[in-house]
């Protein structure tokens, strides 16, 4: 019985020196981790200043792969490009065996001109359904890709101290790929990106105008919301716009549906279960002031948490789409485009481990639940694949509103860079813990 006491305390005294030491060799690794980014921040800042300037839409991330492209390569990362079209991806190999995880970033811009007034403003143009817009980046990627070249380029650094592999994902057409193309994070997987790598998690965050500076926010389960992008062309008869009489007019049909459409959520869905939207986000229709065109087309988006729910939203479009045109004499169709984004899903579990990190990369108090996000995120297909976490970090300056911010793709939507290296060090940190705690040294993730 004394030889099985004394065994017990060997154990005990054994395990608290390892809990000890492992605490400290995090305590250590954050310091170092803290130190590179601090060295770095004049670096991320730079990089996410020239892709503003700099934006490509859906893609068209030509000039911005080959700047990741090259970071990696200088890091001595193993990189393969042209996944995707445009997408990036650079792995590093620590210096002990440990699990792969994936860290992800995207790197397209919007068909927004910017209202910014600044020295980095973007000015570029392109072609975009047929018509010349400005380009911006009005949802962030910029300082998502410049974060997670910065986070690179640091745990580069720290790789003899790494157990496992870090896959670092630039990904291209985030936003969605334009008409009759694949793209994002779909196309990735499609291509193998997964199924050469196999990682075993996926980490991602996304820059957010809902959060001020210094704050991130967080969601287990579903987190936000399924997209899905729908066209409408409502066919009629063209006529001389004085005798509308003689012909069928589609752009009274189409007001009618727009109108309609309204009653979906409204009226039809039950929003006590899940939220849900249905946006008309655009309408084109005829080119002259006298003229009732013979068509009319209308694009937007559907957005919801539950597939039951979204069979039912686009069930009550079909109905209100054909029979509200066949009142009119017209003709409708509903066409729900391909890529549809699931809902991002938090896994519980992943969640509850890396929260500590979180708490610890921006102080307990500033790491927040937040309510479900309507906004949509193709890393859901990522997450679909292995258990994922995909978190907000705030950039509204501490004297602006959030609830009054431009939002994320506005034209006015602006970050606060004094919000990067906490995103950047979060990103590190979730990233560390996760490795440190897959090899028995999950009290350093705690």
């Amino acid at each position: 019985m004394n030889s099985m006491k004394k065994l017990t305390g060997v154990a005990i005294a054994v395990a608290a020196c390892l809990l000890t030491n492992t605490v400290a060799q995090a305590a250590t690794l954050d310091e170092r981790i803290d130190a590179g980014l601090a060295a770095e921040n004049a670096s991320i800042i730079a990089w996410r200043r020239d892709f503003h300037q700099n934006p490509e839409l859906s893609n068209r991330e030509f000039r911005t792969s080959k700047i990741v492209e090259a970071h990696l390569r200088k890091l001595g990362l193993e990189v393969q490009t042209g996944i995707a079209h445009t997408g990036v991806v650079g792995l590093l190999k620590g210096g002990k065996p440990g699990p792969t995880i994936a860290l992800r970033a995207d790197m397209d811009a919007l068909p927004v001109a910017e209202q910014v007034d600044l020295p980095f403003k973007s000015k570029v143009t392109a072609q975009y359904r047929g018509e010349t817009v400005g380009v911006m980046h009005a949802c962030g990627h910029d300082s998502h890709t410049a974060i997670l070249m910065g986070v690179a380029e640091v745990l580069t650094k720290l790789r003899a101290d790494l157990p496992g592999q870090i896959l670092f994902i630039f990904q291209p057409s985030e936003e969605g790929a334009p008409a009759g193309e694949e793209g994002g994070a779909s196309l990735m997987l499609k291509e193998g990106l997964f199924d050469k790598y196999k990682p075993e998690v996926a980490f991602g965050l996304h820059v957010m105008s809902t959060l001020r500076a210094g704050e991130i926010g967080y969601r287990s389960g579903p987190f936000m919301a399924g997209s899905d992008a729908y066209r409408i062309h409502v066919q009629g008869r063209q006529t001389h716009g004085a005798r509308p009489w003689g012909g069928v007019d589609p752009i009274v049909t189409a007001a009618q549906i727009i109108n309609a459409l309204q009653t979906v959520v409204s009226r039809q869905i039950d929003i006590t279960a899940n939220p849900a939207i249905v946006t008309v986000g655009a309408i084109k229709a005829g080119i002259r002031n006298n003229i009732i065109p013979d068509d009319a087309e209308m694009i937007g988006t559907i957005r919801n948490f539950d597939p039951k729910q979204r069979e039912q939203i686009i069930n009550a479009m079909e109905r209100i789409v054909v029979n509200t045109a066949e009142a009119n004499g017209a003709t409708a169709t509903l066409e729900i485009n391909p890529g549809a984004n699931p809902v991002t899903y938090n896994n519980p579990e992943l969640t509850a481990k890396v929260l500590p990190a979180l708490k610890r990369a921006a102080g307990a108090e500033h790491v927040h639940v937040i309510p479900l996000v309507t906004g949509a995120e193709d890393f859901s297909f990522f997450a679909q694949k292995v258990p994922a976490v995909f978190f907000h970090v705030g950039i509204t300056p501490p004297d602006e509103s959030p609830v009054t911010a431009p939002s994320n793709h506005s034209p006015q939507f602006h970050i606060d860079e004094s919000a990067i290296p906490l995103a950047a060090r979060a990103l590190a940190a979730v990233a560390v813990d996760y490795l440190a705690g897959s090899t028995g040294a999950s009290s350093a993730a705690k």
